[in-house]
Parts: C-alpha cells; structure tokens; sequence
C-alpha cells in the first residue's frame, strides 16, 4: 500500500503520538467506513497493535496500519495537515475518489 504524508501531516502525528501513553498508542491506523453525504468517511485512529490481516508500513517514521477492504481505497492518497484559524485538520486528497464532499470528510467512489 501507498501512502504519501506531507511533512506537515507527519509532524501532527507525530505530536499526538507523543502524548498518549506508549501502551495505548504505537501505530496510526488509515481506514475508511462508510457514513458521511457521499458514501465514506476516513478513519484515522491509534492502535496499539496490528491485526492479523493489516498492512503494516512506515511512513517518515511513523507505523502505519490499515485493513485490507481500506487499502483498495486509499491507495495513493496523500494526508496533509491545516493549521490555519479556519480550518484546522487533516486533509485527504484521493485520488481513488469520484466525488467529495465540499467539507472534504466523506467521499464517493
């Protein structure tokens, strides 16, 4: 799987990463579910380990986890990060996607 994580991106995970306890938080988990006005929303979420079927990869030093059904849908996609007043969070720009909702959370394929 390919993922692409601007500096910017790596340098919040990194952040949020260090500030959980070590026994709760070793891996970003990168998924999808479905929900939100187009179809899919995005998971990012902590995990302390792998399941048996995830692909586990590193990416500018952070431990990347997602399932396999995820990693057919955001193959390719690139995480980065706003900082600015109004829009602080993380953006997705994939390009498996065919429609996005105009706040960028869910999209459609």
């Amino acid at each position: 799987m390919v993922i692409y994580i601007t500096e910017q991106a790596a340098k919040e995970i990194r952040q949020i990463l260090s500030e959980q306890p070590s026994e709760t938080s070793k891996y970003l988990r990168i998924g999808i579910k479905a929900g939100g006005c187009k179809g899919f929303t995005y998971i990012l979420d902590l995990s302390v380990k792998p399941e048996a079927t995830d692909d586990v990869s590193e990416i500018k030093g952070i431990k990347i986890l997602c399932d396999p059904i995820s990693s057919l849908y955001v193959e390719g996609m690139a995480i980065d990060f706003s900082d600015d007043r109004l829009n602080r969070g993380f953006i997705f720009n994939n390009p498996n996607a065919k429609e996005i909702c105009p706040c960028g959370v869910s999209f459609g394929i």
